[in-house]
């Protein structure tokens, strides 16, 4: 209910608000706390867009020449099936609308993909079928104001559900900043030549940007090519780039919103997340679980869990992150997953290769 949010947010006089999920942002959020004079860092609803439409990211991008792959859009009653006949596996197929972070399904085989489109149709109104896109993938975040765009560290998630890459894609299962294997130079080619204009091209729709820009990028032979836009802080990417962002936050925004000079400094040290997930996740999952977090850990990030008569109980798909930050990959490899092995009588599930072999 955005009204409860917004009369909470005047009864108690909020100095800020961040808007963490894309539901709310789809839903204005935005919008209604800028009617109310409430500060809030987000896009407004037509800006979140960018996310919360496939089709909407990939035909701005396309009018605008931001480098992606190529893509065709269908709806149920257009001929996807002829369509994919005419393509190279692996299929590449998302759904527009929000998915909850499952809405992309990487198909081996044409039957595979036609059958993902079937699905996805059935409560999407339309299904954006992609090239296949290889090379390294990272994730890159810039505070964005109308047109300041301010860039972050890089990091790099691990999507699909188990080992090795293997499973249905999640919501992200694990995460690590910085990432060796994209030297400088390409993320200045990718703010320069994907998140800034695509941050000038939505000021040139009229719903210019603010916020959180996240891209979700291919450094392939030919480039860097956006996979996708996000409306809001990455996750679980933000809890492996803010630990080591040395800058406040807050009056980082106070200068992003007045046009100061800004400069932000990052730690040398190396952050790794390891993601607990209930099982059976990204499917069917059974909460209300037991699980005992380290109470005391600051780099314990709850993402599904509540209070109950039995204590702390798990209530989503992905239970929490356990981050750790040291001075080398390996050890902060090492500390993070010392930390799963801790919790006594832990219910999750959790990828064992997370910032595994780089």
């Amino acid at each position: 209910d955005l009204k409860t949010i917004v009369d909470f947010a005047l009864e108690k006089e909020i100095d800020w608000t961040f808007v963490g999920g894309e539901e709310l942002l789809s839903q204005g959020i935005v919008d209604l706390f800028s009617n109310h004079q409430l500060r809030i860092f987000g896009p407004t609803q037509a800006a979140a867009q960018i996310e919360t439409s496939k089709r909407f990211a990939k035909e701005l991008m396309n009018r605008y020449q931001i480098p992606t792959a190529r893509y065709q859009c269908f709806r149920v009653d257009e001929p996807y099936q002829a369509y994919l006949k005419k393509q190279t596996p692996p299929y590449v197929i998302k759904a527009d609308g929000l998915a909850k972070g499952k809405g992309v399904i990487i198909a081996e085989s044409l039957e595979e993909a036609v059958l993902a489109c079937d699905r996805l149709l059935i409560s999407h109104s339309c299904v954006v079928i992609e090239e296949y896109l290889s090379g390294i993938e990272f994730s890159l975040m810039a505070l964005v104001h109308k047109d300041r765009v301010i860039p972050l560290e890089i990091a790099q998630d691990y999507k699909r559900a188990r080992d090795n890459d293997q499973g249905p894609n999640t919501g992200g299962m694990g995460a690590y900043s910085p990432v060796p294997l994209i030297p400088k130079r390409i993320v200045k080619a990718a703010v320069n030549s994907i998140m800034i204009p695509v941050v000038k091209a939505l000021s040139a729709e009229n719903i210019p940007f603010t916020g959180v820009l996240y891209g979700g990028l291919m450094w392939t032979k030919t480039g860097v090519k956006v996979i996708e836009f996000n409306a809001r802080f990455g996750d679980p990417e933000t809890e492996v780039v803010l630990p080591r962002m040395k800058t406040k936050l807050i009056p980082t925004l106070e200068k992003l919103f007045s046009k100061a000079p800004i400069r932000l400094r990052f730690s040398h040290d190396v952050t790794v997340g390891v993601v607990l997930a209930s099982p059976g996740y990204p499917g069917l999952i059974q909460t209300g679980i037991p699980i005992n977090l380290p109470v005391a850990d600051p780099y314990c990030f709850h993402m599904g869990t509540k209070m109950s008569s039995d204590g702390l109980v798990t209530a989503g798909g992905r239970v929490a992150i356990l981050v750790a930050k040291d001075k080398t990959l390996a050890d902060a490899r090492r500390e993070a997953y010392l930390k799963v092995s801790n919790i006594p009588d832990n219910p999750c599930v959790y990828r064992k290769d997370i910032a595994k072999n780089l």
